[in-house]
């Protein structure tokens, strides 16, 4: 078995969930590093956008922001935030990357801030930048993050970006769009999704040296389990080759 570090695991698994044909918006990072791994292996025709503009580019090395001319580098399309957002709203958009400080068992996200005083935060963070857009409207939301039951809390300190909101219909009822939401939380640990009634977080696989205890300690929120957990399949030599000679030769991202 090849050895690889829990970021090179996430990359892999998330890379491994966008198709061949499929739009995504990502930011820089993993979420990029993730695109590009997917688009180098199985999925040559997915589309790769990015919140400043960037549309299908030739990503020759690993962007630094979402505005770095490489995201711009032989596009189909050169445009505009507006343009990239409006085509979320429009329902084109397959999949989006995003992350913060907490998230509920519903998937809602905050990285706005920590405490309850809004004018006085214990910790302020970016905030949404265009992260409530793309939860709000993108198909698919997924997120790669490590897992502890600090960042995985039972009640979230600010909605940042919506989930599943109180579960149930409560997010379609709130007038997002019906069909989008959250679908993979993808940890160091696991692969979660969501129950299709509650839409509480529901463990999907185990990844390779955790077991349930794992899991649920580092868990600030009782979890669901899938009745049949799988392990999770580990990355194979050849992304892990691509990973690291041609998505993330410096170890910018992998070196984490």
């Amino acid at each position: 078995m090849a050895d690889y570090n829990a970021m090179e695991l996430m990359i892999c698994v998330a890379a491994r969930n966008l198709e061949n044909g499929a739009t995504v918006v990502v930011g820089t990072g993993a979420p990029c590093a993730a695109a590009m791994l997917s688009q180098k292996t199985h999925s040559p025709n997915l589309t790769i956008m990015f919140e400043a503009g960037g549309v299908a580019p030739i990503l020759p090395s690993m962007p630094i922001s979402v505005g770095d001319s490489r995201t711009f580098h032989k596009a189909v399309l050169a445009s505009s935030m507006p343009d990239i957002m409006e085509t979320c709203q429009r329902g084109m958009v397959d999949y989006t990357f995003l992350g913060g400080a907490q998230i509920d068992m519903y998937g809602n996200i905050n990285s706005t801030m920590i405490g309850t005083n809004h004018a006085k935060p214990k910790v302020r963070f970016p905030g949404s930048g265009g992260a409530n857009d793309l939860a709000s409207l993108c198909w698919r939301t997924m997120v790669m993050t490590p897992q502890d039951s600090k960042r995985f809390t039972d009640k979230i300190d600010f909605i940042t970006s919506p989930g599943y909101l109180s579960g149930g219909n409560s997010r379609y009822e709130a007038g997002l769009p019906k069909g989008t939401g959250p679908y993979r939380i993808i940890t160091n640990m696991a692969i979660m999704g969501f129950d299709d009634t509650s839409k509480r977080m529901k463990v999907l696989n185990i990844n390779p040296g955790y077991n349930r205890t794992d899991i649920q300690d580092n868990c600030g929120f009782e979890l669901l389990w899938a009745d049949r957990i799988t392990e999770t399949e580990p990355p194979h030599e050849d992304e892990l080759r691509i990973l690291r000679e041609e998505v993330d030769p410096h170890r910018y991202i992998i070196g984490r």
